[in-house]
C-alpha cells in the first residue's frame, strides 16, 4: 500500500489544557476513515519522542473511539507550571501545535479525508 507522510494536523485537529506541571493535549481526527491511523501512529511511544526536549517523565495516552480522539497526559513538561516557571509561555496550551507537527504515514487512497491544501497539483 502505498503511503504519503503528512503532518499530524492535516489528519487530525487538537485542544490543550495544563494544570501544575502537567499538560493534556488531545486529537481529534478529521474524518472517521483517518481514525485507525491515529491510534495506530499516535502512540504513547511517539508522544514521548516528539516531546523528547521538555522530558516528559510520563505519557499516558486515553483513546476515546466513540469520539474519534485520544487525550495525551504528559507529566513534568511545563518547568514547573504557571506560579513556578521563569518561562515566559509556561502555559501547555501551545503544546498542541507541537504534536500536530508530528508525521504520519497515510493511505494514499485517504487523501481525500485530509484537511488542507493539496500536497501537490496531482492531489485530488
Amino acid at each position: 500500500m502505498k503511503t504519503v507522510t503528512v503532518p499530524l494536523f492535516r489528519a487530525a485537529h487538537g485542544r490543550t489544557g495544563d494544570k501544575g506541571n502537567r499538560s493534556n493535549i488531545s486529537v481529534i481526527a478529521w474524518h472517521p476513515d483517518l481514525w485507525p491511523i491515529l491510534v495506530e501512529q499516535v502512540t504513547e511511544s511517539a508522544v514521548t519522542a516528539q516531546f523528547a526536549h521538555r522530558r516528559p517523565t510520563r505519557v499516558v495516552r486515553h483513546v476515546l473511539p466513540t469520539l474519534q480522539a485520544m487525550n495525551s497526559v504528559l507529566d513534568e513538561v511545563l518547568d514547573g507550571g504557571v506560579n513556578d516557571s521563569l518561562n515566559l509561555d509556561s502555559h501547555g496550551k501551545a503544546l498542541s501545535f507541537h504534536l500536530l507537527a508530528l508525521p504520519i504515514e497515510v493511505p494514499i487512497d485517504l487523501m481525500p479525508c485530509l484537511a488542507g491544501p493539496p500536497l501537490n497539483a496531482n492531489e485530488p
